[in-house]
């Protein structure tokens, strides 16, 4: 089929609907975070109704309902419009804009430090004046009810910004282009992430997965214990069930007692989607968390000293393992490629080799329009402040590397979040002091921090890649997404930077999510004062051996990996060890794999699929709760249940 207006214009309507429920269940009741999620439990409860309200249509007129390419078309405008109005953009473009000068103060001098390096264009407030202006202030102490909402400031500095996310968004969309078929066809990845969607628009042919009394078991096993726990935040007399427990309370002593934050949160539907995944990279990602915590407790027997990584949750050693990790994958994802790689560039220059006509966008296009993006995102950086060579290390970084291991991390391990353990300013700090790039740089770099290269969740690559599996999934043209694609992108920006503005100048964002407003926004900035203030630190020789040795032992994987199909270790689950994704998800990889490894070696595929929608139906009952929440705590300002993905 065609381009459908019907589903163009549905789409319209939920991609409006998807930035408000994300951007209040985040920001305002911030107990339930249902859009930041690679597969956002806000897109597959709002999709499920869309799917029941187009059958109930159907059987009053075949013509009224959707098919299934339209409902999966209105549903890659909702995962787009999710990320978007979640953490893949508006939660850190906004707060990051405003944050500097409202927490500027005589103390600690930021002032002075970053305030003559910021360009007027990028910010709503006048860098040449003083702190606590009144656009930052109404922001964070709530405006006056009878004031207007100050947009006007705003135009410019999101107009700006927005050149750069929309130059960086069509990269990554070229990027997704480039990449599909070899991840998709040749080496032909899972994509987790995307079974539950297909299946609620399989199931009108089958009649399989709704049937599925499996399925409707899974689902009340979360729907129960969500249900207890929400009625016990209104009524305490309703038993509850804890969903997080911190375990680094069970070791005191010395050495166990130097283990970095150790939690253990019960997901239901993180539970169900590794159960999706081959046991041995289930095995590598919990084995490899578990060592880093054994890295911890030998660096406390022999007294190593012992320093975190800048602004992530682990330690120095590993963090910049983790980088060199990067590095071997990307290098080894080139490797296995090459074949792919060299009919695409035949392609581009001659026109000879494979026919591109069902890709996203023919290869030339992608080709070209990668490197013009990336091109012209080092140009933006550049005339904002950053060093022109910075901004090309720092681009390529972010998009060649970081963005790359993320999006496999989805595709391949089916990680519902995308999160790293460094960032490129901490590859440069190997070689050279902090301080040699210069005030003006250091200030954009806390600014592009915050708002690209720190948090990856939501990050907006994976959408474009699922989307494309999720055509073949329906039989539907993969160029036809483009257009749902920049339809989504536009209004998603649009809508939720209006959202953005409103809620906190409404609530005062003093009194709203804190990671948003008084966190992500502002560690950049503490980061980078010391090397503006004068205080040198030297190039580090441990950080520059510990990247190394991730490098190594990477490449050791990946070697031991192609060579010997029995190898249990993955790479990837090595690269991910350390990230604040397997801090939250280790637990339940553990569990899932507890299952999965003796199910598959005593009762075979045939058992695995019997029991999978069980599986799937606690992902399904556990997002579905999170929506159900969100509407209730919005309709009746009640409290709503914690859900277990921080």
């Amino acid at each position: 089929m065609g381009i459908s207006k019907k589903a163009l214009i549905i789409g319209i309507f939920f991609v409006v609907a998807i930035c408000f429920i994300v951007s209040y269940a985040e920001l305002v009741i911030t107990y339930i975070q249902i859009g930041f999620l690679q597969l956002p439990p806000a897109v597959i409860g709002v999709f499920f109704f869309l799917v029941v309200a187009s059958r109930l249509l159907k059987k009053l007129s075949p013509r009224l309902g959707l098919k299934q390419q339209e409902l999966m078309m209105i549903y890659c405008m909702m995962l787009i419009a999710s990320m978007i109005s979640s953490r893949g953009m508006m939660e850190k473009l906004i707060p990051a804009l405003v944050a500097v000068n409202y927490y500027a103060n005589e103390p600690n001098g930021w002032a002075n430090l970053f305030f003559p390096n910021i360009k007027n264009w990028l910010v709503p407030f006048d860098p040449a004046k003083k702190t606590g202006q009144p656009i930052a202030v109404a922001f964070y102490e709530q405006l006056d009810p009878n004031d207007p909402l100050p947009f006007a400031p705003w135009v410019t500095p999101l107009l700006v910004w927005g050149v750069l996310i929309l130059l960086i968004f069509f990269g990554f969309l070229c990027l997704a282009s480039i990449l599909r078929k070899q991840w998709v066809d040749n080496e032909k990845l899972t994509f987790p992430l995307v079974q539950l969607p297909l299946e609620f628009v399989r199931d009108e042919a089958t009649g399989g997965f709704f049937k599925n009394p499996l399925m409707w078991l899974g689902f009340a096993l979360p729907t129960l214990i969500f249900t207890l726990n929400g009625l016990h935040g209104i009524y305490p007399a309703v038993p509850w069930f804890s969903l997080q427990h911190n375990l680094n309370q069970f070791f005191t002593e010395r050495p166990f007692n130097a283990m970095y934050y150790t939690p253990a949160f019960i997901s239901f539907a993180a539970v169900g989607f590794f159960y999706l995944l081959p046991t041995q990279l289930l095995f590598s990602l919990w084995a490899f968390f578990l060592f880093t915590r054994l890295q911890d407790i030998l660096a406390a027997v022999f007294g190593l000293r012992v320093s975190g990584m800048p602004l992530y949750p682990t330690r120095l050693y590993i963090g910049y393992q983790i980088a060199g990790a990067y590095l071997v994958l990307v290098i080894y994802f080139i490797y296995v490629s090459i074949p792919h790689l060299k009919q695409v560039l035949k392609r581009v220059f001659t026109q000879e080799s494979m026919s591109d006509s069902e890709e996203l966008l023919p290869y030339r296009v992608a080709f070209w329009g990668l490197i013009l993006s990336f091109l012209l995102s080092v140009l933006w950086c550049y005339y904002s402040g950053l060093t022109l060579w910075f901004a090309f290390f720092e681009l390529l970084i972010y998009i060649g590397f970081v963005a790359v291991v993320m999006a496999r991390s989805t595709a391949e391990s089916g990680l519902l979040m995308t999160e790293t353990s460094f960032r490129p300013i901490d590859l440069y700090v190997m070689v050279e002091q902090k301080a040699a790039l210069g005030p003006s740089s250091l200030t954009f770099l806390s600014f592009f921090d915050a708002i690209f290269t720190r948090d990856q969740r939501g990050l907006i690559l994976t959408g474009f890649l699922d989307g494309l599996k999720i055509a073949d999934g329906v039989e539907m043209k993969r160029r036809h997404l483009l257009v749902f694609f920049f339809v989504a992108i536009i209004l998603a920006l649009v809508c939720s930077a209006i959202i953005h503005l409103w809620l906190p100048y409404r609530h005062g964002a003093n009194y709203m999510y804190s990671y948003v407003y008084s966190g992500n926004p502002l560690w950049a900035f503490s980061d980078h004062a010391p090397a503006l203030e004068g205080f040198s630190t030297e190039t580090s020789w441990v950080a520059l051996t510990f990247f190394v040795i991730g490098i190594i032992f990477t490449a050791f994987l990946a070697c031991m990996r192609t060579l010997y199909w029995w190898w249990p270790f993955h790479p990837l689950g090595y690269a991910l060890s350390a990230s604040w994704t397997m801090i939250v998800f280790w637990f339940p990889v553990f569990l899932a794999w507890l299952v999965k490894y003796p199910l598959m070696r005593y009762g075979g595929v045939r058992l695995y699929l019997k029991i999978r929608p069980f599986f799937l139906g606690m992902i399904f009952g556990e997002f579905s709760m999170a929506v159900i929440w969100t509407l209730i705590s919005f309709l009746f300002r009640v409290p709503a249940p914690f859900f277990p993905w921080p």
